[in-house]
């Protein structure tokens, strides 16, 4: 059992008010706990955490580019093992969704290949926040961002998120998950999981954005409970590529969720667009079928 009480990841950091990356990465090094090296590829994260000369890492770190955090790992679990002290010290990484499911897919997808001993974590906050709000493959559908705006001829981004939990299990990964720093207990309690098991092991975390996605810094856990309240952030566990838990919830529609985010109002203002809110209610209860998370 970790000692939660330690803090790996310091106070006096540049992230914006409210920001869930930064809170979910406090909850992150907790679970991970001593003796972890993190990797963290370009993005927000990054930059708002060590600005230099200043740091808010207090276990060892590396900055990789954005495409390469899960070749760096496997450099430094293979360096390691070759010094017997695998056993010892664990590998983290920690990245944001646009160096995750678009430009670091390819390293993630042959690390997970090699079957290379780390836990890769994706602080998902829907888009490439930290160089101007531009979607990424992980925004949701009919989110309003700076490459996909909404207006008379766009309801926003029109493609689905992409399913790199599930993609990861197709790969064999032997512990794969999904999270979200609203619910801090089981984030950490994930995490600890997956750096304990042997093997390339996935977690991806929603990480509400008070800057991208329009809404209030004080009300960044109430939007990342609302997430999964509604179904369109289902958080389970898969062990082995077979379902072993999820969250039950007593569903809510999507309609509060979407209307408490600048990114979505434009389903709401001048009048609501019913068909383009039910295509999302659709998403959510799609999400309720597969992983069965509504409470009986």
């Amino acid at each position: 059992m970790v000692d939660r009480t330690i803090e790996n990841f310091d106070c006096g950091h540049r992230a914006c008010g409210g920001c869930g990356a930064s809170s979910a990465v406090r909850m992150i090094l907790k679970g991970a706990g001593e003796n972890t090296i993190v990797v963290s590829p370009t993005g927000c994260l990054e930059v708002f955490s060590t600005p230099y000369p200043e740091t808010a890492w207090k276990t060892p770190w590396i900055h990789s580019l954005f495409e390469n955090a899960s070749a760096v790992a496997s450099g430094i679990e293979a360096s390691l093992k070759k010094q017997g002290r695998l056993d010892k010290e664990k590998i983290l990484v920690i990245g944001g969704d646009g160096a995750t499911v678009d430009i670091g897919m390819l390293c993630i997808s042959g690390a997970f290949e090699r079957g290379h001993d780390f836990t890769y974590v994706c602080y998902d906050n829907e888009a490439y926040m930290n160089t101007g709000i531009q979607r990424s493959g992980a925004t949701p559908y009919d989110a309003d961002t700076t490459t996909s705006p909404s207006g008379a001829c766009s309801t926003g981004n029109n493609r689905p998120k992409k399913d790199l939990p599930q993609i990861l299990v197709a790969h064999g990964s032997p512990y794969v998950a999904t999270a979200t720093m609203a619910y801090p207990m089981d984030l950490m309690r994930k995490v600890e999981k997956a750096m304990n098991t042997p093997g390339p092991c996935y977690i991806q975390v929603h990480a509400p954005c008070c800057t991208g996605w329009g809404f209030d810094g004080s009300k960044t856990m109430e939007i990342g409970r609302m997430a999964v309240e509604c179904g369109l952030w289902p958080c389970y566990e898969m062990v082995d590529g077979k379902l072993t838990s999820v969250k039950k919830v007593k569903r809510v529609p999507v309609d509060e969720y979407l209307k408490a985010q600048k990114r979505f109002r434009h389903l709401f203002k001048p009048a609501r667009n019913d068909a383009e809110v039910a295509k999302i209610q659709a998403i959510a209860d799609a999400n309720a079928a597969k992983y069965g998370i509504d409470i009986a």
